[in-house]
């Protein structure tokens, strides 16, 4: 993991959403990723249960080209974009080859980099879109869209309706082309799917660390999607041959791994490990809650892979030929079980990108001068939580650890 890539990708923290208008709380780029991934899951599966074919690995790439495109453009609206895209598509062109040139020298996975090339060349127009990624992309784009529509529900409840002017309207008429996605039409009309996602929209009002200032501040939906981009590409670092499934367990198990803070809200390490029995209890109390309160409202097609998602999550794990979930070492899942009939997961990954993304939250508010005793704690007890020259499913942890706060 390249420091200064990290980094990089961390800045989308900072960068601000609809920031000319009165907000309720802070909208950042992050948790608007965080959220448009959510929507995809949600409207993907859908799509999926209707017999459609969804590259859930396209999405998952898309989902971390466009937060790099958005920290290198964070000062150009999408609607000059798309007008320059529109009536000037020589100086667009040289602007997308301007964002990938910004991280030429930060992605050192040449594989990667062709990746995001590929992408941006897509998005420009100078690429052809294959065929059988046209409902795929549509998935994405409504997600994109409505995830945009969902923020200006939000704030227009405390601004004017002239101070909105045509914004409504234009987002109105661009996710028209959409509506005849399954899921989203279920979203639209408030059905179980939105009440689904009122529920984890609530870790995106969520700060992490709320017993101390902090700069930037994360909220736990933010956090969520962080992980998951740490995930995928600690796992291109440690295994590039992993299964496609593989992949994308992976990826939707950090994105989903505090879901159940939706109903129980954050509890704090220091908090859950105040005895030695209690984290095994908050854990119990955590799978009460979540089955009382989240599964009802999830779909009887994806309940049992979010509940696969989310349990027992910190743990390398298969499913065996009888579904029932099994423990396995690193090097079981590269030699054994990589491959999609096994669902693989590769838990211990997700909590070191979980744990590298909270030593970043404490690392850089402190380097910004923000500083207390709970953050240098923070800082100093994830330092010292792995040992010297021991590797976790492929990483040596302490040396890239020590790395990211040099």
């Amino acid at each position: 993991m390249d420091k200064k890539f990290a980094h990089k990708i961390f800045e989308g923290f900072s960068i601000q959403r609809w920031n000319d208008l009165i907000r309720p709380f802070d909208m950042v780029e992050m948790d608007k990723a965080a959220e448009k991934m959510v929507l995809a899951y949600i409207i993907g599966k859908f799509e999926e249960n209707k017999g459609n074919k969804i590259d859930w690995i396209w999405i998952i790439y898309a989902s971390l080209f466009d937060l790099l495109k958005k920290i290198a453009l964070c000062d150009i609206k999408a609607p000059i974009q798309q007008m320059l895209k529109k009536e000037y598509p020589e100086e667009y062109l040289r602007l997308n080859e301007w964002v990938l040139n910004q991280y030429r020298s930060l992605i050192q996975d040449e594989s990667l980099f062709s990746k995001f090339t590929i992408y941006i060349g897509q998005n420009a127009g100078s690429f052809p879109i294959p065929e059988e990624l046209k409902t795929t992309i549509r998935v994405y784009r409504a997600a994109h869209k409505y995830s945009s529509t969902r923020e200006l529900e939000i704030i227009s409840v405390v601004n004017e309706k002239e101070r909105l002017g045509s914004i409504e309207k234009d987002l109105q008429a661009e996710i028209q082309p959409y509506l005849d996605l399954e899921g989203l039409q279920k979203l639209i009309t408030h059905q179980k799917a939105f009440d689904f996602l009122l529920k984890i929209e609530q870790l995106r009002f969520q700060t992490r660390w709320n017993q101390t200032p902090r700069v930037p501040q994360t909220s736990v939906l933010g956090h969520c999607f962080f992980v998951a981009i740490m995930t995928l590409l600690l796992g291109r670092e440690s295994n590039p041959k992993m299964c496609e499934r593989r992949v994308i367990n992976n990826f939707f198990s950090a994105l989903f791994h505090d879901l159940p803070e939706a109903v129980t809200r954050d509890i704090i390490s220091p908090v859950k490990q105040a005895t030695d029995d209690l984290p095994n209890i908050v854990k119990k109390i955590e799978n009460e809650i979540v089955n009382k309160e989240l599964v009802p409202l999830m779909e009887d097609f994806f309940v049992n892979e979010i509940i696969d998602f989310t349990s027992d999550e910190f743990s390398n794990r298969i499913k065996d030929s009888d579904g029932k979930v099994v423990n396995v070492s690193w090097e079981d899942l590269n030699e054994k079980y990589n491959e999609e009939k096994y669902f693989p997961i590769d838990g211990r990954l997700v909590r070191i990108a979980d744990h590298l993304s909270a030593l970043m939250e404490a690392d850089i508010s402190i380097k910004h001068g923000i500083t207390s005793i709970h953050l240098q704690n923070g800082r100093d007890g994830l330092l010292n939580s792995y040992d010297q020259n021991e590797i976790i499913n492929g990483i040596d942890v302490y040396s890239l650890f020590n790395e990211i706060v040099s």
